[in-house]
């Protein structure tokens, strides 16, 4: 349906001749630059062009342009492949569905309607009321991913903290430097409100060393800043343990998100 405006320019002829049909004596290459958006040599070119293939006319390729019956006929053809595209698109649109994925905490059916809430970082669909709600598009069984709909309301979600624990290079003693107590106990302790560590990220060598010598899991470790930064986005708190001036990187991604965070000298 948009074949005739394949070809580079053919929007363009369309819009002048479009104009250029309105019979504005007046009409000026600047009027047209300045609603097509374009300059007034392109303007010039495309006039050019479309006198040479008998679409207008004009007398010294000046003012005032006339449009000829060929270039009637072209113009009915084109708006019309236009309005076509154009209802085809509306159509779709009508018909399209903004789709959101969840866990089903429980088995669902299509066209429930149901409850959302995020829990450690997963956002879970149930049949409870919540702030939040969805539309079940397709039946689910618990535990497993289901497609929803129609999502309204605030989907409850505090945003987590994150504690930064710097750690020696391999050059200043690596892990043998570390202040391995003092680690453990942030990861026991919590964030500075108290609340419990949810995910570990480490960034360098030396900080993957010293978690495995406490024996702590790894939660993240490749992209750890913008990991540990969308971490925090949903709600979880990150202990994230890093080498050197590898720091930089998640201040610069948790201040950007405006994500609370301390660091923490983890040397002896």
């Amino acid at each position: 349906m948009m074949k005739a405006f394949k070809k580079r320019g053919a929007l363009t002829h369309f819009q002048i001749l479009s104009e250029i049909s309105k019979q504005d004596p007046h009409l000026k290459q600047k009027d047209l630059a300045n609603k097509l958006g374009i300059t007034i040599q392109a303007v010039s070119e495309n006039i050019k062009t479309l006198t040479e293939e008998g679409y207008i006319t004009s007398k010294d390729g000046r003012s005032p342009y006339k449009i000829t019956q060929k270039g009637i006929d072209k113009v009915k053809k084109d708006a019309i492949s236009l309005r076509k595209y154009s209802d085809l698109v509306l159509e779709t649109m009508n018909h399209y569905k903004t789709i959101w994925p969840a866990i089903a905490k429980e088995k669902l059916v299509k066209d429930d309607i149901v409850g959302l809430y995020m829990d450690n970082g997963v956002l879970y669909a149930h049949k409870k009321e919540e702030n939040a709600t969805g539309v079940v598009l397709e039946d689910a069984e618990a535990e497993m991913d289901v497609a929803l709909t129609n999502l309204t309301g605030i989907i409850d979600m505090d945003v987590g903290e994150v504690t930064i624990i710097n750690v020696p290079t391999i050059k200043n003693g690596g892990s043998k430097s570390c202040d391995l107590e003092l680690i453990k106990n942030v990861y026991t302790n919590g964030t500075n409100t108290g609340q419990s560590i949810d995910k570990i990220a480490v960034a360098g060598t030396v900080s993957r060393a010293v978690v495995k010598k406490l024996n702590l899991p790894i939660d993240i470790e490749f992209a750890a800043p913008q990991a540990t930064a969308n971490a925090a986005r949903k709600g979880l708190n990150v202990l994230a343990i890093c080498v050197g001036d590898m720091s930089k990187a998640f201040t610069r991604e948790l201040e950007a998100e405006k994500i609370k965070f301390n660091i923490i000298d983890g040397g002896k």
